[in-house]
């Protein structure tokens, strides 16, 4: 089950480390990171459902013309 509720954690400290491990890195760069990231997160997950309805969800809240399939 994919929980989208707040839950009691710093986000704006999280937001901003986030952020400061992009600093100074290059488009390519942060790309990687973030691929990076969100393995080492689905690897302590654990759970390939959850992993799924999340990748769904993110992808449902964006605008619809960057949502689009690129050609």
């Amino acid at each position: 089950m994919l929980h989208t509720e707040a839950r009691d954690l710093p986000y704006d400290e999280l937001y901003e480390a986030l952020i400061a491990s992009h600093e100074g890195l290059s488009a390519e760069q942060s790309h990687l990171l973030n691929a990076r990231l969100v393995l080492l997160l689905a690897n302590q997950i654990g759970d390939a459902q959850v992993l799924r309805a999340a990748f769904s969800a993110a992808r449902a809240g964006l605008p619809a013309t960057a949502a689009q399939t690129p050609q």
